[in-house]
Order: structure tokens, then sequence, then C-alpha cells
């Protein structure tokens, strides 16, 4: 999701205070506790079904959910937006009872279920999602192009998929694949996740047929709707596949979408240098240009940046910003998924640092520098990064889980040590490196911060629970109180509530630069009377800035 969507956020969530959460009373938001109704059961595939009309701004769908259960079971619910009315609930063809109950669908199964065995509820749904303005997300959006044709586009990640169809609105449970039937009128073209199977007509319009051959999360499911032209190139992945490669545009817009792909490769070359292959391999790299910013819809990235640098957040990256980090997303969000909004910094922050890295190693270490520094005097410290009370999407979305969250990992680079930072960002996205190249071996997963800290202290060889318990698990920073003497410099951290905190600091004296180990917390270097003293002169650890003070 880029940055600069944060702004209309932000004036949503107010100035309020960070409270952990209870139970989930809000009905647009995704995740929060899950009921034990929703526990019970396990998504294996949905097959979805929506007929969309421009002329009226309504959709008319039926689902049918293929489950494992997993614990006994007699009402099967869903979550759906309380603007759609039900016009059937069933299950082999038989009309089950349902009500609702605010955003949730209760339907009455015939029968109980145990566990370990399968069933297949079907609903058939009508009704005019929630919209929002041209430029706005999380919602519906119907617009028209510069020649008066239907433009239709739709983003979920703070409302949830329930926003639009019935589903299991939680991240703890993605599906091991997924069928999207699109039916429009003509001449209309659905640009949609995963592999388009065939076209088909009828008297209603023509119907896409996708399907999505990998776990996908909810949110990252969606749709594109316009009079389209396909832009097609090939890309060789470094895992020896090739990648087909469409970019969804506007006809105006198709030779600039053209020259975009050039670029474009070269981020994706990056990025699997980076952390593997890209993990969509079996269906396809897509992108669709939408009347919003952006977002990393699985597969088929929204992408309303105009080809400009500067249109995320309006900073100029020396290169398709927007592009750069929603296609970082395909790894870290839609390969490895939180399975739990309270740790959805594991996405933002990890697509954040991909800029600086992109940036560092095309462009030069000092733009790299210079887009951190951005960072830094964007970071707030109103709540952790990452909780340990179960938040909902709304309350997990901060601008800190993509700036303080990037920070936090270029100051474990600076811990670890290249070698072993990169080769640990490696195998985050990819555990099982001899399947790596593998067709079809995304090694898509649920993941959380616990996981990560697991994951990082297996790479540091020896834990380093500390750093995430001070940068990510509470809010403020820690202060590095820094004392001149005669002859020495003093260095204490000063950590809130006291905890540990070992991190060694560069120090640049005159003209030479240390670095200074604090395996307590504090360390007393020689520092001649006059001689220039810079802490951190590159900018590698994040903390509250303090500055030199004389004793």
């Amino acid at each position: 999701m880029p940055d600069r969507r944060l702004a209309a956020t932000l004036v949503m969530l107010g100035a309020m205070s960070w409270h952990p959460i209870q139970a989930q009373t809000d009905p647009r938001a995704s995740g929060g506790p899950l009921p034990p109704e929703q526990a019970a059961y396990d998504v294996r595939f949905y097959d979805l079904a929506v007929a969309v009309s421009p002329d009226d701004s309504s959709i008319t769908g039926a689902i049918v959910v293929h489950a494992d259960v997993i614990a006994p079971l007699e009402a099967f619910v869903l979550d759906l937006d309380t603007v759609f009315g039900i016009i059937e609930t069933s299950i082999d063809g038989t009309a089950l009872s349902h009500e609702r109950r605010g955003g949730q669908l209760w339907i009455s199964l015939p029968h109980r279920f145990d566990a370990g065995e399968r069933l297949a509820v079907r609903v058939a749904y009508a009704g005019k999602p929630r919209s929002v303005r041209r430029g706005g997300f999380d919602g519906f959006i119907w617009t028209q192009t510069p020649d008066g044709l239907p433009w239709v586009t739709v983003s979920c990640e703070l409302f949830g998929a329930d926003l639009w169809w019935p589903t299991k609105d939680h991240l703890s449970d993605e599906p091991d694949s997924m069928a999207l039937n699109i039916t429009v009128e003509r001449p209309l073209v659905v640009a949609a996740n995963g592999r388009l199977r065939s076209v088909t007509e009828s008297p209603a319009g023509r119907t896409f047929h996708w399907f999505v051959s990998t776990p996908i999360n909810n949110y990252g499911v969606s749709l594109n709707i316009a009079p389209y032209v396909e832009v097609v190139e090939p890309y060789g992945s470094v895992s020896g596949d090739t990648i087909p490669v469409t970019f969804w545009v506007l006809r105006q817009n198709a030779e600039r979408a053209r020259r975009a792909l050039r670029e474009f490769f070269e981020q994706m070359r990056h990025l699997e240098d980076l952390v593997g292959p890209y993990p969509f391999r079996a269906d396809k790299y897509g992108l669709a240009e939408t009347p919003y910013l952006g977002m990393e819809h699985q597969t088929i990235i929204a992408y309303g940046a105009n080809f400009r640098n500067d249109a995320m957040a309006g900073i100029d990256w020396g290169f398709d910003g927007l592009h750069q980090h929603e296609l970082a997303h395909e790894w870290f969000g839609n390969q490895v998924t939180p399975a739990a909004w309270q740790d959805l910094w594991l996405n933002e922050a990890f697509a954040q640092y991909a800029q600086p890295l992109y940036a560092e190693s095309r462009i030069g270490q000092q733009k790299a520098r210079e887009l951190l520094a951005i960072y830094r005097r964007r970071v707030a410290n109103r709540q952790p990064v990452a909780p340990r009370d179960t938040l909902t999407s709304r309350q997990a979305y901060t601008g800190d889980i993509y700036f303080k969250g990037a920070l936090v990992l270029h100051s474990l680079r600076f811990l670890l040590g290249d070698d072993a930072f990169f080769t640990m960002l490696r195998r985050w996205t990819y555990p099982h490196p001899a399947a790596a190249g593998a067709t079809g071996s995304c090694q898509c997963r649920l993941t959380s911060t616990d996981e990560l800290v697991l994951h990082v202290n297996r790479f540091a060889g020896r834990r380093l629970d500390w750093l995430f318990e001070v940068y990510v698990r509470q809010a403020a920073l820690p202060r590095l109180v820094s004392r001149r003497t005669a002859a020495e410099l003093e260095l204490t951290w000063e950590v809130p509530g006291g905890a540990p905190f070992p991190m060694p600091i560069d120090v640049r004296i005159g003209t030479v630069t240390r670095r200074v180990e604090m395996p307590d917390g504090s360390a007393r270097i020689p520092a001649r009377e006059g001689a220039e003293v810079v802490i951190d002169p590159d900018g590698w650890v994040l903390r509250a800035v303090e500055p030199v003070e004389p004793r």
C-alpha cells in the first residue's frame, strides 16, 4: 500500500491514542479476534462469480466457499458488508436459512459437520458496494475514461474483502486457490488476479474467467474494468522461467506503458537478485492502470502513478517509486503474509526498505541515504509498530509501519552486517532454497513478528530479541546520551522501561570512524579535547537524536 494514502487515513483516524482491541466493533475494518465459528473451518477454495453494472454502480454475485471442517460446526459464518442483500444460501443445492448479524452472515447448516469433513456453501447476493471518489481508496471507484466509457476498480485493504464479496475476512485463512468469473458489458475488459483461462460470450455480456493457482490474501483479490488494451512483454526470470507480463492500460497510454516496462523489468530483476524468483511465475505478472494511486493486488498491481517518479508521497525516488513499492509486496505481503493485522509492518516495512536498497544498487549510496533521511523525519512513535494485542486493519495502519519499520530493518542490517542480513532476507522469502527455482514454487506462507525474531536469531547466531522489544513492541525510541570530558566520550543508551539495548554505534572522531560495542548499554572511548565527534555519521541506527553534551 503506498504511503501517500496515509494522509487520508490519518485524518480519518484522527489523533486517537492507541488502545488494544477487545472485540471487533467496526464493521468497516478487517481482522480482529477470530470468532470460534470461523476458527472451526479452513477455506480451501473460493469460486466467485460477479456481474458488474456500471450503469447503476451495482454488482450481482455468487460464491461457493469450499472448506475443511477442523472443529464441530453447526453454523457457517461469513463476513459481508451490510449494503448487500442475500438472494440465497445453499449447500449441495439445498436452500439453507440464514440471518444477518451486523457485518456477518450466519448460515444454518443442515446438520452438524465434524472435524475432517468438507463442505461447500453457496451464497448469492446483490447490491451497491461502498464507493469512493476517483483518486480515493478502500472501496469501489466508478468513473469514466477520457472518452466516456466505464472505468471501474476496487481496493479494500483496510475495509476487508467483505466490501464486495462474502468471505472469511481474516488474514489467518488464505484459500489454496481461487476462481474469479467477472461479467461485464462489451467492449469492457477485466484484468484480475491469476491467469486468464477463457472469455465467454453471452447475452449478459462477456465473462472473463480468471484462476489463481496459489494461496492469496483476501484483500489482494481485485478487479479492474475498462476498455483496456494489453501491452505484453515476456520477462526472463532468474529461475529460468519466462514469465508472461501484461500491462492493461487505456489506449492512449500504450506506448508509455511499453517504455515503462523496461524500467519495471529492471526493478523486477533487482528484487529477484535480492530475495529470490518472482513468486507467482505459474500465473503472471500483471499491472492495471487505475484511477487511484496504487495497491499490491497479487499478480495484478493497481498502477495509478501516471508514469511519474514522484507520484508516491511526493518524493523523487530517482525511479518509479510507486511501482517499485507495490512490486516488492509480491514477496512481502503476497508471498509472505502476516497472519494478523498487528504484524502488518512485515508487509510495509520490508517493501518500504526495498526502495533505498534499490536506490543504493542502481543510483548510489548517497541517494539511499537521502531517502532514509526522509524516512526519519516521518517517524511519529505514537504506537508500537508491532503490538502484541490483537488489532483490526484500521488500528494497525500507521505511518510508522512504513518508515520506522524500514529504519528498524536498516539498523538490523548494521548489526548483522551485509552478508548475514541479505542471506537472512533471502531465506525469509524462500526458506527452502533448493526448491526456489521450481516452477510454481511460490513458498507462500503465513507468518508473524515472533517468527521473524526467531529467523533473525538463527542468522545472527545469537538472540536479538532485545532489538525487536525496543524497536517494535513499544512506541518510544531509545536515546543515546553522549557526554564529553577532556579526554573521553561517554555513551549511554536510555531505553523506556530500562530494557536492555546493547546496540553498537559508529563514532567518527576527527577523521577516524570506529564501531563502538556497547554490551551493557554504555561505553567510554578516548576522544582528545577539541577533536570533532560525529555519532553514527552514516545514519545506520534508529534512535531519538540527542546532541553531544559537554560535561
